[in-house]
């Protein structure tokens, strides 16, 4: 490794001049793992308003970069990168139209050393039909967002939908103008920074679960010709073929989760992964992908949620791509990173097993060229209570 990246893999690799070794005999050399979408550096502690960073204010906001969001200090990254977490997609989740995901690497003293590629995706909270129960206490005329009736949820929904096409639509026609010689009063930054995504040169993450509304999500996203992400995807099992016949990759949240359904058999999310990669589906792993408003949930389980896929259907191999390779092939940085090859960036993890097996310990992390630390609080406090008197 040199300047970040890897400059020579092989047997027989010459080191330059006072070059560190590393003796590594009996350990094992694996790229660091990919989170495909968390919320890592927008989430401090989720009781106190002040740490959070998740959402602005309206339903949409395609100008928000979640990059400059970032804090480098967070506490939740020397704890997810201890486990073997070198980079990660961070999203805001509030709203319809979220804003802009950021890849980054989990070390640096600033947002500008930690990204890895920004802007990403562009974060789409597809909506759902949600019929609520009446309460008898509160009439629904009252609070007409939270519809009783079908007829009324179902308008709803179509009347945000309209809302997203209305304002991809407006995107298109930003950009005509632009190329016309917008003056630049009449700049719009919400409608400048969605351009790209509405024309398809960049990708949009659409987070969606049930089945109905991953079909109505894939119908809108070919019908505007978006380069669609699906993620959450609670039942993309249900849409295999559909999925894979439009070369749709998957961002799935918490394997270690229970079923969406109480009548669903008890192992419907173990086996969810592999059925999607049986079908062709490119899949990847995402700690908050099922919950994007709740993105606090630890991103160091990530290894885990692959390897409890693995007994259920996944092969091994595959459950370690969709933490390494696979991410970085949805998201256009396999060129960066993903696999250790000559001319990547280097981030590397060194450990004493399988990654994806509790028992073994990230022994040593390298992010960009620079060995990065493995303390942190969980290790801290363990030190601290088995050294107690």
């Amino acid at each position: 490794m040199q300047d970040g990246f890897i400059t020579e893999v092989g047997p027989n690799v010459s080191a330059p001049p006072s070059t560190e070794v590393i003796d590594a005999r009996g350990k094992h050399l694996y790229p660091g793992l990919f989170d495909a979408y968390s919320g890592i550096g927008l989430v401090e502690i989720g009781a106190i308003s002040a740490t959070l960073d998740l959402s602005e204010e309206g339903d949409f906001n395609p100008q928000l970069q979640s990059l400059i969001a970032v804090h480098p200090d967070s506490e939740h990254i020397p704890v997810t990168r201890s486990n073997g977490i070198t980079h990660t997609l961070t999203a805001m989740g509030g709203g319809i139209i979220s804003g802009q995901a950021a890849l980054i690497h989990l070390d640096g003293w600033t947002y500008e050393e930690m990204a890895l590629q920004s802007p990403g995706p562009l974060v789409i909270q597809w909506p759902e039909i949600v019929v609520y129960e009446p309460d008898p206490e509160e009439p629904s005329e009252s609070e007409p967002e939270r519809p009783t009736t079908f007829t009324r949820a179902k308008q709803i929904y179509e009347e945000r939908v309209a809302e997203i096409a209305d304002w991809l639509e407006a995107a298109n026609h930003y950009a005509l103008a632009q190329e016309a010689g917008l003056p630049p009063e009449d700049i719009d930054s919400k409608l400048a920074a969605l351009v790209p995504y509405a024309s398809g040169q960049r990708p949009v993450l659409i987070v969606a679960q049930r089945e109905r509304t991953i079909r109505n999500a894939l119908e809108f996203a070919e019908q505007h010709g978006l380069r669609m992400i699906l993620a959450g995807a609670a039942e993309a099992w249900k849409v295999k073929e559909l999925l894979s016949e439009n070369d749709i990759p998957v961002i799935l949240g918490l394997t270690q989760s229970l079923p969406l359904e109480e009548d669903d058999p008890y192992d419907r999310i173990f086996t969810r992964p592999g059925e999607l990669h049986e079908a062709g589906v490119l899949i990847a792993f995402g700690t908050s992908a099922g919950s994007p408003s709740s993105p606090w949930i630890s991103s160091r389980t990530l290894p885990y949620e692959a390897a409890s896929a693995v007994p259920f259907g996944l092969p091994r191999d595959e459950a370690l791509k969709a933490v390494t390779v696979n991410p970085a092939r949805i998201f256009d940085v396999l060129d960066k990173v993903g696999t250790i090859e000559e001319g990547k960036v280097a981030n590397l993890i060194l450990t004493d097993g399988d990654p994806l097996e509790v028992t073994t310990k990230v022994e040593r992390v390298f992010i960009q060229g620079k060995e990065a630390s493995t303390d942190n609080p969980h290790e801290q406090l363990y030190e601290r209570y088995l050294n107690r008197p």
